[in-house]
């Protein structure tokens, strides 16, 4: 087998508490993408939870290790996605609410001794509220830190565009969070993100490499699989080389009509460029 990146490889998949597969996941239950993965080269999964809690973890881990994978990282895209739970709603039990599905999902990353991320749950303002809902997803943000931590996870938070949130754009936005935490946390690196807050990837990952603790990886423009040749994939490996980058990378990217394909293309297009760390 092609030897590929000297991190490990993870694909994104939905859990199975799920009400249907992430847009951006593999388009298969658990049990199937894991199989598939496996049988394609990945070394793990993200897996993307919407109400699992700590009570889950044994068949979780279960499903993912019979298939010859392991769990990475988990995440929680579809508090949001699928409940529309987020931690700047006005309403107060919509926030509670979303603030224990949160929890609930640090709780089953310590089981399983993998960081928990957080990306869109964070919501975004209304007019006149500003002040208030960046306040509560400070608070929210803080005791989940610590609840992570306290559990054996570490929390990552990952920079997201204006079109998803209205917090915290930047790698520097997300690190002024993480300065102001009681509790270890790191940063989530997404090119699609990145691309579409006009950062430049490459100088994003060579600045911030050793505190990332994920990359999660798209084409540009299209943010579909990844293809040969790409000729940011060989830069950023070597940003990730010289940084001292200790993480994992993800695939999350859109999926066409054949998740299958789309990973195999992805994986193809990472063990090519991974060429250049030889």
């Amino acid at each position: 087998m092609t030897a590929g990146p000297p991190w490990p490889l993870a694909y994104t998949v939905s859990g199975d508490d799920c009400s249907g597969p992430m847009p951006l996941g593999f388009t298969a239950p658990l049990a199937e993408a894991v199989r598939r993965l496996a049988e394609l080269g990945y070394d793990g999964v993200e897996v993307q939870v919407r109400e699992a809690g700590a009570p889950d973890a044994e068949t979780l881990a279960r499903t993912v290790e019979n298939a010859g994978l392991k769990v990475l990282g988990i995440g929680t895209g579809p508090v949001a996605a699928q409940d529309r739970l987020t931690l700047t709603d006005p309403a107060p039990d919509v926030r509670r609410h979303a603030l224990l599905r949160l929890l609930g999902a640090a709780r089953l990353a310590g089981e399983l001794g993998v960081p928990v991320t957080l990306g869109q749950t964070r919501g975004t303002f209304l007019p006149g509220l500003e002040d208030a809902q960046r306040l509560w997803a400070e608070r929210a943000v803080r005791q989940l830190a610590e609840e992570a931590a306290d559990r054996g996870s570490r929390l990552l938070i990952e920079p997201q565009s204006r079109a998803n949130t209205s917090l915290w754009h930047t790698p520097a936005e997300a690190l002024d969070v993480i300065g102001s935490l009681d509790a270890p946390a790191g940063l989530v690196l997404d090119t699609h993100h990145l691309d579409a807050e006009g950062i430049d990837v490459v100088r994003a990952v060579t600045e911030h490499a050793g505190v990332t603790g994920c990359l999660q990886l798209a084409a540009p423009s299209t943010r579909g699989p990844l293809t040969v040749g790409d000729p940011r994939l060989p830069a950023l490996f070597t940003a990730l080389r010289d940084g001292g980058f200790t993480g994992w990378l993800t695939l999350e990217h859109t999926q066409g009509d054949d998740s299958p394909k789309a990973a195999a293309r992805s994986w193809t297009a990472l063990t090519d460029a991974a060429a250049v760390l030889s």
